[in-house]
């Protein structure tokens, strides 16, 4: 496995190839990414989740190179509107949501709280949540180690993004090609991918392939056939329009998801403009409408031409087939609504590192165990996503009742069957534990109808006591914080410090 060829850029292929060159190196092996300037990368999803830290560590690159390389701005949460009915909103927030007390999770106390006549929000004790809505954002200062560190994400431009990490993997000794595939060549005997012939004659061999090359799946489907589960009777959104705007006048730490008739439409604030889309199914409204209802809700003006995106929502049946791995769109689709598109890359290739091969050929059991764990975390992040259209209180249109009305996967209907009854069971690869589970749901409507006995051990008034603790803290911390845009001025170097 010492010849590492990567088909396709944009942000999935350049970040494997950052990714092998610092993990696995180019001594030893060579690393070469081929793709075109002639075919565009989708480049809607400019939204992450916190785990992209790790990526960031593994590399070696801070927010401040991801600020300055990508435009970017920092993430606290996604909050959502109208999606529980017309004019409500929550937040789903990155970070913990309270603290165990008495050995016992947060929302089982909150639970109790609540039944007892208590009003606070659930979120009243996230300070991710306050910090979000507040507008404010800051690292916590070294020299105050009892300060907590809030948990964040970014909303970056993708292509800088993919541009900053080509700087980043070319400098390590990644090569690229310009090119376009002409042909697959693959090995009589074992039925591998043996190399790639271009347009241009070029030939370029290899041991092992990553195929970043979208929905096309040239590797993985065009050449190896590995299938695709299609979830659209669960996932209905099979088209998304994209759009550019300029700069918003504040600039929220935070996406914003809307409920729309037939669908939702995104916003996402970067410090040199706005990223937009409207995410909707074509059986219920045409693309021309659907263009004409996101460009009369834009904040601010439109600075390009609206772009349109079809897709089918699922998976791909074998992420890993021979020797060829797919990452990105090669892998599967699962709307943007949680920002997971950037995660599911990254998480693929956390995988691929541990379960590299380390002899002459692919192991068949090194094979199947990963295509195994891709396959449960995909269908985790599924049933969360899915959760959002079925817990709904919408029958307003006809697109929201069919969600609401839809059968949903088993694993989900056990989920939120478990959850009515206030319990949350942690299964295997789940990316969104308790809180995010709780945030999400409670904010949809379903509210837990008992809470976990041993809640009720603490008197009342010391329970209510240890609360109204938690509330001042984040308080305190939050008058710490400054203007999110001010702290993005700084770390840019607008501004002293």
């Amino acid at each position: 496995m010492q010849r590492i060829v990567i088909l396709g850029g944009g942000t999935a292929g350049w970040m494997a190839a950052a990714c092998l060159a610092r993990t696995l190196g180019t001594e030893r092996r060579t690393i070469t990414l081929i793709e075109s300037e002639e075919i565009g990368t989708v480049g809607v999803g400019e939204a992450t989740i916190p785990l992209i830290e790790t990526f960031h560590q593994i590399l070696g690159i801070n927010s401040i190179d991801v600020l300055r390389g990508s435009e970017a701005t920092f993430k606290l949460g996604i909050e959502f509107v109208d999606w529980h009915k017309r004019g409500a909103r929550y937040l789903h927030p990155f970070g913990p949501i309270g603290t165990d007390l008495n050995g016992t999770g947060f929302l089982q106390h909150w639970l109790r709280h609540r039944a007892e006549g208590g009003t606070s929000d659930l979120l009243a004790y996230n300070l991710e949540t306050q910090a979000a809505m507040a507008g404010r954002f800051g690292m916590a200062q070294l020299r105050d180690p009892d300060a907590r560190q809030l948990h964040f994400a970014y909303h970056f431009d993708a292509a800088l993004y993919a541009a900053m990490l080509r700087r980043y993997s070319e400098r390590l000794g990644v090569k690229r090609i310009e090119g376009m595939v002409q042909h697959v060549d693959r090995d009589g005997t074992t039925g591998d991918v043996a190399g790639l012939t271009l347009k241009d004659g070029h030939e370029i061999a290899g041991d092992f392939f990553l195929d970043c090359s979208g929905f096309r799946g040239v590797l993985i489907e065009q050449t190896l056939g590995a299938g695709y589960d299609d979830w659209s009777h669960w996932l209905p959104c099979n088209r998304a329009v994209a759009v550019q705007s300029g700069k918003l006048a504040e600039l929220p730490p935070f996406t914003r998801s809307t409920a729309l008739d037939a669908g939702w439409q995104w916003r996402i604030p970067l410090q040199h403009r706005t990223g937009n889309g409207h995410v909707f199914c074509d059986a219920f409204v045409s693309e021309d409408a659907a263009t004409d209802a996101l460009l009369t809700r834009l904040d601010t003006p439109a600075i390009a031409e609206p772009r349109m995106l079809r897709f089918v929502t699922g998976r791909r049946r074998k992420t890993w087939d021979h020797n060829v791995v797919a990452l990105g769109l090669a892998g599967g689709f699962l709307e943007p609504l949680e920002s997971t598109s950037i995660y599911m890359v990254q998480s693929a290739l956390a995988k691929l590192i541990t379960l590299f091969p380390r002899g002459g050929g692919v192991n068949p059991v090194v094979r199947n165990s990963f295509n195994a764990m891709m396959a449960t975390e995909w269908e985790r992040v599924r049933d969360f996503i899915v959760a959002h259209y079925k817990v709904t209180e919408r029958d307003d249109t006809p697109f929201w009742t069919h969600c609401r009305d839809m059968v949903i996967p088993d694993s989900l209907a056990e989920r939120l069957a478990l959850f009515a009854e206030g319990l949350f069971v942690e299964q295997p690869h789940d990316l969104f534990k308790e809180g995010s589970w709780a945030s999400v749901l409670i904010g949809q409507g379903l509210m837990p109808k008992r809470h976990h006995p041993i809640a009720d051990a603490a008197p009342r008034e010391a329970l209510e006591s240890q609360l109204a603790r938690m509330r001042a803290a984040i308080a305190a911390r939050l008058a710490d914080l400054p203007a999110h845009a001010d702290y993005v001025d700084l770390c840019m170097g607008r501004a002293a410090a």
